[in-house]
């Protein structure tokens, strides 16, 4: 291998990071926008709407007004869409749409290299959105305890847990047969109305509460809401938690790095 070879595939990642980056450069505005838009509407819709109801007639939820309650949620929701968004779309556009990744291959950018640098670079893109949406709560009043800015590290990390999973799921599709929309009505909707979100998790019969127990936006936002206002969780919980959704992220980046080398080896 000559010395320039080598010297590209020492920073392959950083290549397909920055292939990314250049990518979500040209939708920089759109990305704003539904950065700022979309918080705002939940926030104005249930946060003060029915919040305002909630508070009015009750004593709040969990011992804190109902949207710091809800706040916690939003941002690990919003972060699980963004990550969503991220690596879905690229793995798809590489593999189906554009088949970009076939031509970056024949560089010496390996597929496991492909593979990480769009979760890296999902990493940077929830990191912006998240941040964007943990400002608009804070002006809210919903992040006015001492450890809110937490719940913006857990709802990352929630976030890049399905990203990690759902790259690999996206570089297993051949042909893109109404895939997105499926992903949509039959996972996130439950897992967004069945997760703890508007409601403690304890209020919801057995039969579905099993839905909260395997998804990662509950795990995050227990964890969100334990480090920002203090919810009532044990340690040995808040491990389980953490382990959950790092067994997502290890588990979905192997499979995805395996999964993405074997594609583009064909």
């Amino acid at each position: 291998m000559s010395t320039i070879n080598r010297t590209v595939s020492r920073w392959t990642v950083l290549h397909a990071v920055e292939h990314r980056l250049l990518i979500q450069k040209k939708w920089f505005k759109s990305i704003l926008l539904f950065g700022i838009g979309n918080p705002t509407l939940y926030l104005l819709s249930i946060g003060l709407g029915i919040g305002s109801l909630v508070d009015a007639n009750t004593t709040g939820v969990d011992g804190v007004k109902y949207l710091t309650f809800l706040a916690p949620a939003l941002l690990a929701n919003a972060a699980i869409q963004s990550a969503m968004t991220e690596t879905m779309f690229p793995a798809m556009a590489g593999f189906i749409w554009a088949k970009t990744f076939f031509g970056i291959r024949s560089t010496p950018i390996s597929g496991k290299g492909i593979a990480s640098g769009i979760w890296i670079s999902a990493i940077l893109q929830v990191a912006f959105t998240t941040g964007i949406y943990w400002i608009i709560l804070w002006l809210f009043g919903a992040m006015d305890h001492a450890g809110s800015w937490l719940s913006l590290l857990t709802a990352i990390y929630g976030g890049l847990a399905v990203g990690a999973v759902m790259l690999f799921v996206a570089s297993l599709i051949d042909h893109d047969d109404g895939f997105l929309a499926i992903v949509n009505r039959f996972v996130m909707m439950p897992m967004f109305l069945f997760s703890g979100t508007f409601y403690p998790l304890t209020t919801l019969p057995l039969y579905v509460r099993w839905i909260g127990w395997v998804s990662p936006l509950w795990h995050s936002t227990e964890l969100g809401r334990w480090a920002s206002y203090g919810h009532s969780i044990p340690g040995t919980i808040a491990i389980i938690h953490i382990a959950y959704l790092g067994l997502w992220i290890g588990l979905g980046l192997y499979f995805a790095r395996r999964r993405f080398n074997q594609r583009l080896a064909k």
